[in-house]
């Protein structure tokens, strides 16, 4: 980041970040980290979060699925204990879902995704709203996507929890906003990485194509015809978390070179 930005990020800011030990959410710990936060993170990957230990032992971890209200419950009391308290939070925590047509879509798939990329969002901002009015630079991030914005074809579990993760940022933005808590979301596009790739090879499979004729037809749909890389995600974070972003709250922010559909 920028180094005029960058004073603008208040040290020592109290950051919980989910699914944070690896992919975009352990770059957004990196980053943060680098510019002075104090950093308690969680993961449902326990050897993620074993490697996030031993790269980065001052950063707090739990291992919990964000599904789950109980484990989001002592994920929020490990953090609070060890932040003494609460910035930004960061709701970065999200699956995939399936890839197929709605008819070939189980219950339970549609279940799971929902329960992760939804409702993991509503059980993180119940706990951290409380925490959030005590700070001076409240600050609540929801990591979207731009299948938030434009519908996904054959990945409507997917599109749909991050259509409502919009919903959910406009109205908490409203709500929190006379208490001087910011909330906005970001939207990231395709980014660089496993995830990426896997979302790929789904759909070569479902749409009877080989990946690199996927890939082709994505990326032609994308006006800077380029991936975004994890890092352009953490500048996004970074920026929002600084008093250059002061007046900024219940924006829906792309980072995605200009998805233009999908």
């Amino acid at each position: 980041m920028d180094r005029e930005y960058a004073s603008r990020i208040e040290l020592g800011l109290r950051v919980i970040v989910t699914a944070g030990a690896a992919g975009i959410g352990r770059v957004i710990v990196e980053a943060l980290h680098a510019y002075g936060a104090h950093i308690h993170a969680c993961d449902i990957d326990a050897d993620a979060i074993a490697n996030l230990n031993s790269s980065l032992p001052e950063v707090g971890t739990t291992v919990a699925d964000v599904a789950d209200a109980n484990q989001v419950d002592q994920f929020f009391t490990e953090a609070e204990s060890h932040l003494g308290g609460l910035d930004v939070l960061v709701n970065n925590a999200g699956i995939a879902g399936p890839t197929a047509s709605i008819d070939a879509i189980s219950p339970e798939e549609w279940e799971r995704t929902v329960a992760v990329n939804l409702n993991g969002h509503f059980y993180c901002a119940r706990r951290a709203t409380p925490l959030l009015r005590n700070s001076d630079n409240a600050v609540m991030l929801n990591i979207s996507s731009v299948a938030g914005r434009l519908g996904f074809q054959n990945r409507t579990p997917y599109a749909a929890t991050k259509w409502g993760i919009i919903g959910f940022t406009q109205s908490l933005a409203k709500e929190l906003g006379p208490e001087g808590i910011r909330v906005n979301a970001i939207l990231p596009g395709m980014v660089e990485g496993p995830r990426i790739e896997r979302v790929i090879s789904a759909r070569a499979k479902t749409m009877g194509q080989s990946e690199a004729e996927v890939k082709t037809e994505m990326l032609s749909n994308v006006s800077l015809r380029r991936t975004v890389a994890p890092n352009d995600v953490a500048e996004m974070v970074l920026f929002l978390c600084s008093s250059g972003a002061r007046n900024i709250s219940g924006q829906s922010l792309s980072v995605c070179g200009n998805v233009e559909t999908m």
